[in-house]
């Protein structure tokens, strides 16, 4: 048995091999943030909607780049292409060939593949826009309820509860009638009138489902440690909320934004459909699918096409919601 001799120096060195090997079993600390990416990419099915939600974007985008590629745009006519006797696009398959990618809508022949790209811009700015203003007061009226409490809590909560029963489709058909019998108003008009009342409708009674969802989180936060700490040092109620409790509110935002914003699509499809949304000539998917009613039996693919890009795009959406609430929940299984 051989003995080791200790030398007393504070400052011995371990072999170069044994520090190389203490080293390589080091733990390394791991974010928040990199946790949920981790996990976010172990769902490929979550993975494949964001990448087909950004192919979406970016070609809603480009949309002129797109069509020019083809070398067609939205709205021009192409009668020519319809056949006279049976109102049908000639050449069957709804007219699909080197010139029309997807096809010719009825009974203008005007171009599917172009009609779609432009209309996925419009229902991705609607839902968009209309998603981002229900979370700004949905979020700032949740926070100040679940916060603050008492009288200003039940007045926000009644407020809710209020728009959550009001009748929303009947009150945005009555609305966008009045609307659209008006050229301007405001001193807007056309298209960015249209886009404009629909933000408001969708956005404004939308908010009270973000708002109840963040007046729970915030009851429960109000009551941690560090906002109890803050206190003690003299923060502003302002303060705390937008420095301490907003902060861990960001993961149920960035949840009920993905899910809320397929929901708005829908609801801008069926306004459009209904005639009270985006009216014609500006490509639309709802006012598409309207048009296709009375063609689906001579012409499928004009009524196929936008249902079909509504049907993912929606899809996809709630998939990519439902792969961010596994990996930002720190309580997932997976």
């Amino acid at each position: 048995m051989t003995l080791i001799e200790d030398t007393g120096d504070a400052s011995f060195t371990p072999e170069p091999d044994v520090a190389a090997a203490a080293g390589s079993g080091r733990i390394e600390g791991r974010s928040l943030s990199r946790i949920a990416w981790n996990r976010f990419k172990k769902d490929r099915i979550a993975v494949v909607s964001g990448i087909f939600i950004i192919v979406l974007i970016v070609a809603a985008i480009a949309a002129p780049l797109l069509t020019g590629l083809e070398g067609q745009d939205p709205y021009t006519l192409h009668t020519n292409l319809i056949d006279p006797n049976y109102q049908v696009p000639i050449g069957g398959s709804g007219g699909i060939g080197g010139g029309h990618w997807l096809g010719i809508d009825m009974p203008g022949g005007r171009d599917l593949f172009s009609r779609v790209i432009y209309g996925a811009r419009i229902s991705l700015v609607v839902a968009g826009g209309s998603t981002v203003l229900a979370l700004i007061i949905g979020v700032a009226m949740g926070m100040i309820a679940g916060y603050f409490g008492g009288w200003i809590d039940a007045v926000i909560s009644r407020t809710m509860d209020v728009l959550l029963a009001f009748p929303l489709l009947l009150f945005a058909i009555s609305l966008a009638v009045v609307i659209n019998e008006n050229p301007t108003f405001l001193g807007f008009s056309g298209l960015t009138l249209q886009i404009g009342m629909l933000w408001v409708i969708i956005g404004f009674f939308s908010w009270p489902y973000m708002g109840r969802i963040i007046r729970g989180q915030v009851l429960a936060l109000r009551e941690r440690e560090f906002v109890d700490a803050a206190r003690v040092l003299g923060a502003t109620p302002s303060r705390i909320l937008v420095k301490e409790i907003l902060p861990n509110l960001v993961a149920p935002i960035i949840i009920y934004a993905t899910l809320l914003i397929p929901t708005n699509i829908l609801f801008e499809a069926a306004l459009s459909f209904l005639g009270v949304g985006i009216q014609e000539p500006t490509p639309s998917w709802g006012l598409m699918l309207d048009r296709a009613i009375n063609y689906y039996q001579s012409d499928p693919e004009f009524l196929l096409v936008p249902g079909i890009a509504i049907f993912l795009t929606v899809l996809a959406f709630n998939l990519l919601g439902d792969g961010l609430r596994d990996a930002l929940d720190p309580k997932a299984s997976r």
